[in-house]
């Protein structure tokens, strides 16, 4: 924008220069060249040759800057310096060049320099037809009274044509109408239309008129405009309001509600505006207390009711109704309404309570009196007569009086506070009009409690669980009951019933009389007391008093209150501390010995871990975590210490653990000492545990005694209702490897039953000299052979036990199984294997094995290798027995069948008084000796 400004600056100042060069020079100038174009034409139309009429050399043009100078931003024309024609630049509109001049001429300037040259050029622009005659507004509003006299006169607004004289307006026309006119009166600037009124107007024939009016030119053809002329014929009040009925009449019910409708008159006016705006009104002879009655709207013609419309005061109603406008001048019309009243059952009955009670008893009788009412309607005839009632399912009714128009409220059924503690009664009075009336009156009728309720505990019965060693007087729990009744029925106190029989806890509790919160006055201790019941009574207020009492039952949880208690070892002092001596010759593994403990707590409080705390070396010695038992890990050397002190540490698992160390001291002998050592501790140990084993023993014989009879008693008792078929087979393996293997089978009433050994299967045959012995049980009976006799030489442990589960001190190698037939029943039990010589004592199947342990016979002898296997036939029940092939074990079962069993028979074998056992662990502890005093002499 900058550049563009300075170099229109730069071209003016360069036309001053060349002006006054010319002046004061005397260059010579051309003469002035005219042409003449018509508007509208095309851009780039020639104008003229401006070279050709100045006589200038085309060829020079350029050299000579032939140009236009002193335009405009935007010329209508340009000149070409190849030629030196003048053409259009734009389109050229002789409206906006000149305006509204009669000429319209353009002068141009145009340069040569070298030498200056200045020639005039004078373009003419011809004026044509291209503009319409256009009026200021395309719809012209006028308003004329209704009133006007004719002949009225009203200027209207000229047409405007952009073009000139010739081609300007010359003429108007009006469309066709009966009120109105078109007059014209000259003036400089052209023709004036005016609109004369030629015939009087009526608003109620026509409220507007539409006139159309038109401009035309003086072109060939004539360009024309148009407007609109609409003329609104404005009101005069000259219409009086004129009613729409010639008589109005209307009924009315008395008692009308004040604001019913009565009846609306209505009229019209046909003028418009505040003339045609109707006001409605009473008119000026009618009565004040008629006005007080009923009301007129004044805008809508309605007619309502006031006040009070009784038919026993007036019949008939006839009120005079006007109409007027608001006109300057209004205008108005008066006409009568006739009002009827139409008698009605228009008085409801009155209810009257003249006696209440306020409160009624919940234990009251059927009939007791509530209230006393009494009805009145002042209406007569049927409408005067009234029946009254309760309408709702309550437990009251209406019972009417020897009085007329007397009602009163009883009792019907008998009352309960706790359903409900009080009622609304709506006593509905009804008279026999038509239509019928009817008042409703409500009376609140409220029931007194009565003590009829016992006190209820929320649970029953309590079950509450406390840890042991609470604190005194401290809240252990709450108890919580109540009642249904009010006030001081309801009002609860608490008491702990005390039967005071030995022993019961009741004696250490209390409670709160208020609040049901038991404390307790002594601490419990799990492990003296688990649990203990009593019970509380809460008992109420009300007279006579109410009572009712739960069951309380106290479990007492467990706390780790009990540090362990070590067992063993114990000195004489009672500490918990011992000594143990060992030979130095012994192996790896060996048990030195056994740290025994007990905690008085139960579950993890009383799970007890064991754990060396203090050892000399840990290489020697280990400590079984869950036995207490303490085992060599090597050989001793000549360097270890000949005394080793072993403090064992023993935990409970509780969240606060508690301990106990007990102290062993290990000392390492040679093999003579230590048997020497070992006979003086024995018999100090026997002395010392012989009385304790005679109680023990004694107990055991009596328990076994008692089992052993109730044992026959069941056996005699399944004889006698079904025979037992038994059928039993020994098979005999050459290969011996120490095992128990056998096979039972036997029924028992329905069920059939089978002990298999442990590598025996059912449905397979015993090869003989093989470990896989089988046991084939087919339908075909055979007979068995008979078992040898047994072997002398063969013993077994003496910790074995008639009567009694085989323990894990047994020596047992594998697991038999006890199966039924078709899988009827599958047993796990230990079998034996040889043991060292010298040993004797009983043995026992498995207890709850389905056999009865007095019914087995254990007989020790050589099986007999290459004997066949047998095929038994169920059914059959010969006595039997197994003997394991390659062991010097026979075990035979006797049944009581065909006559009385020998009792020596019965799992008796080896030596089995208890008056020798005595002297068989001497005998064992002589040859320990012996045995040791070989080894150290070699």
């Amino acid at each position: 924008m900058e550049q563009r400004g300075r170099r229109t600056w730069i071209e003016r100042w360069r036309c001053i220069v060349y002006a006054v060069a010319l002046v004061m020079f005397g260059s010579e100038a051309s003469a002035q060249i005219r042409y003449s174009i018509s508007e509208e034409v095309k851009e780039g139309s020639v104008v003229g040759n401006i070279a050709k009429d100045a006589g200038i050399d085309k060829v020079t043009l350029k050299e000579r800057k032939y140009r236009i100078v002193g335009s405009s931003k935007e010329p209508l024309f340009h000149l070409n310096q190849d030629d030196g024609v003048l053409y259009v630049s734009r389109k050229v509109d002789r409206e906006e060049i000149c305006e509204r001049r009669l000429d319209c001429v353009i002068n141009l300037k145009t340069v040569l320099e070298n030498p200056l040259e200045i020639h005039y050029v004078t373009v003419e622009v011809v004026d044509i037809n291209d503009h319409s005659p256009i009026f200021p507004e395309k719809e012209k509003r006028l308003e004329i009274f209704e009133s006007t006299i004719p002949g009225a006169r009203f200027q209207l607004q000229p047409a405007r044509d952009p073009d000139g004289s010739q081609f300007s307006v010359h003429q108007y026309k009006l469309s066709h109408s009966d009120h109105f006119r078109l007059e014209l009166k000259d003036r400089d600037d052209g023709k004036m239309p005016f609109l004369v009124l030629q015939k009087q107007l009526d608003r109620e024939a026509a409220r507007e008129h539409t006139l159309l009016l038109t401009a035309i030119d003086g072109g060939r053809p004539p360009k024309s405009g148009t407007t609109q002329i609409l003329i609104e014929v404005l009101d005069v009040n000259d219409n009086a309001p004129v009613f729409t009925q010639d008589v109005y009449s209307a009924t009315l019910n008395e008692n009308a509600a004040p604001g019913t409708l009565v009846i609306r008159v209505n009229a019209t006016d046909l003028d418009e505006g505040a003339n045609g705006k109707i006001v409605y009104s009473f008119g000026k002879e009618v009565e004040i207390k008629l006005q007080k009655r009923f009301y007129i709207d004044s805008s809508t013609g309605e007619i309502k009711v006031t006040g009070e419309i009784d038919y026993e005061e007036n019949e008939r109603y006839e009120i005079d109704i006007r109409a007027s406008d608001e006109g300057t001048i209004p205008l108005s019309t008066d006409k009568s309404v006739i009002i009827k009243v139409i008698d009605l059952n228009d008085n409801p009955p009155e209810i009257e309570v003249t006696s209440f009670s306020k409160s009624v008893p919940e234990d009251c009788r059927i009939g007791t009196t509530v209230a006393l009412i009494s009805v009145n309607d002042l209406d007569s005839g049927p409408s005067g007569k009234v029946s009254c009632f309760i309408p709702e399912d309550v437990p009251f009714a209406i019972s009417p009086s020897l009085q007329d128009n007397m009602y009163a409220i009883v009792t019907k059924s008998l009352l309960d506070r706790e359903e409900r503690y009080f009622y609304e009664l709506t006593v509905v009075a009804k008279d026999a009009g038509v239509p019928s009336l009817l008042s409703e009156k409500t009376i609140t009728v409220a029931i007194s409690d009565v003590n009829d309720n016992r006190p209820q505990f929320s649970v029953s019965p309590y079950i509450f669980y406390i840890t042991e060693n609470n604190d005194l007087g401290a809240q252990l729990f709450s108890v919580k009951a109540s009642d249904c009744d009010d006030s001081d029925n309801a009002r609860i106190s608490y008491h702990v019933y005390r039967d005071n029989s030995e022993g019961s806890m009741a004696l250490f509790l209390n409670i709160n009389s208020e609040s049901g919160d038991v404390t307790a006055l002594k601490s419990f201790d799990f492990e003296t007391l688990k649990t203990f019941q009593f019970q509380i009574v809460a008992s109420d207020s009300g007279t006579p008093s109410l009572s009712n009492n739960v069951t309380v039952n106290v479990f007492i949880l467990d706390q780790n209150d009990n540090a362990p208690v070590i067992l063993y070892p114990l000195s004489s002092n009672g500490s918990a501390q011992g000594v143990e001596e060992i030979p130095r010759n012994v192996n790896a593994g060996h048990l030195v010995t056994k740290v025994r403990a007990y905690d008085a707590d139960i579950g993890y409080n009383g799970w007890l871990l064991f754990s060396l705390q203090e050892v000399t070396d840990h290489s020697l010695f280990a400590l079984d975590r869950y036995t207490g038992q303490i085992r060599t890990l090597r050989s001793f050397t000549e360097t270890d210490d000949a005394e080793h002190k072993l403090v064992i540490l023993v935990k409970d698992n509780g969240n606060v653990s508690l301990s106990a160390t007990a102290t062993v001291i290990v000392k390492l002998v040679e093999p003579k000492e230590a048997f020497a050592a070992s006979d003086v501790k024995s018999a100090a140990k026997d002395d010392e545990d012989d009385n304790n084993v005679i109680f023990y023993l004694m107990i055991t014989l009596g328990a076994v005694s008692v089992l052993f009879l109730v044992s026959i008693i069941v056996l005699i008792a399944m004889q006698c209702s079904k025979s037992t078929d038994y059928t039993s087979k020994y098979l005999p393996e050459t290969n011996y490897d120490g095992t128990l293997c056998h096979s039972i089978q036997y029924r028992s009433g329905e069920k059939r039953y089978m002990l298999v050994g442990p590598r025996m299967s059912i449905g397979s045959t015993i090869v003989p000299g093989s470990h896989a012995n089988t046991l084939v049980l087919p339908d075909r009976r055979c007979t068995s052979e008979e078992p040898k006799a047994p072997n002398s030489d063969w013993r077994y442990s003496a910790s074995l036990r008639a009567g009694g589960v085989m323990q894990s001190s047994v020596h047992m190698e594998e697991s038999s199984v006890m199966q039924g037939a078709q899988g009827v029943l599958v047993q796990n039990w230990p079998t034996a294997s040889s043991a060292a010589d010298g040993e004797g004592g009983e043995v026992s199947p498995p207890m709850g094995a389905g056999v009865d342990s007095n019914s087995w016979h254990f007989r020790y002898g050589p099986g007999g290798p290459g004997a066949p296997p047998q095929h038994l036939k169920p059914g059959e029940v010969p006595p039997e027995a197994f003997i394991i092939p390659g062991s010097p074990a026979i075990i035979s079962i006797r049944q009581n069948q065909g006559g009385e069993d020998d009792k020596s028979d019965f799992i008796t074998f080896g030596k089995k008084e208890e008056a020798k056992k005595k002297k068989k662990k001497k005998k064992e502890k002589k040859d320990k000796k012996d045995k040791g005093k070989d080894d150290g002499d070699e």
